[in-house]
């Protein structure tokens, strides 16, 4: 494990829920955090009992809620120019901003829902939607939503390997597209029972 990745560890051990909340929340307000390393581990924590796979995945959507809703009143307020302008100093360049607009741009509001389950757009989706000044409580259903079945499977894959913590690492790292296509999955039969719904 790399420096962070040792440090999130050793800080979710010893203050569990709220190092998964305080975590998780700076996470969806746009600083590099790795969700990968932080729910997987949690979900440890669930399976030595410590905690119910129900309160660990509600704090990281709370978590995620929280932190999403940060960003979302920067893009609101704070508008493109000051994010340009300020962005670097939390790691957000031009390009995350742009990555996140092509998705914003091209699916609308739902993108919200949608890009939760998605690494890397899922971070940073928050701010054109406050740029574009999306109805907020729309905003916070669709980030709460979301974010709920990927920290599920996260913490699961953390309960399935708690007693083979490097393996479970390796496979995040070495087979994101596995996690991403799970992710993909979710995300279709969502944007189906969406457009039903529509119809």
């Amino acid at each position: 494990m790399g420096g962070l990745e040792n440090f999130l560890v050793n800080e979710l051990s010893r203050f569990g829920l709220w190092a998964v909340f305080i975590t998780m929340t700076l996470e969806s307000a746009c600083i590099p955090i790795p969700s990968e390393v932080v729910m997987p581990y949690a979900g440890i924590l669930v399976a030595r009992g410590h905690y119910t796979l129900a309160q660990v995945v509600l704090a990281g959507s709370l978590a995620n809620l929280t932190g999403s809703a940060l960003a979302y009143a920067v893009g609101r307020y704070g508008g493109r120019n000051f994010i340009e302008r300020y962005g670097k100093y939390i790691f957000l360049s031009r390009k995350h901003l742009a990555l996140a607009d092509k998705w914003f741009d091209r699916h609308g509001q739902v993108t919200v829902f949608v890009s939760r389950m998605l690494p890397a757009v899922r971070t940073f989706i928050s701010l054109p939607a406050g740029i574009g000044r999306m109805n907020f409580l729309r905003f916070a259903l669709y980030s709460f939503l979301g974010s709920l079945p990927w920290n599920l499977v996260l913490v699961y894959l953390g309960i399935v390997f708690a007693d083979n913590w490097q393996v479970m690492q390796g496979y995040l790292h070495q087979a994101n597209l596995v996690l991403i296509g799970i992710m993909l999955l979710v995300v279709l039969l969502a944007w189906r029972w969406w457009k039903r719904r529509r119809k």
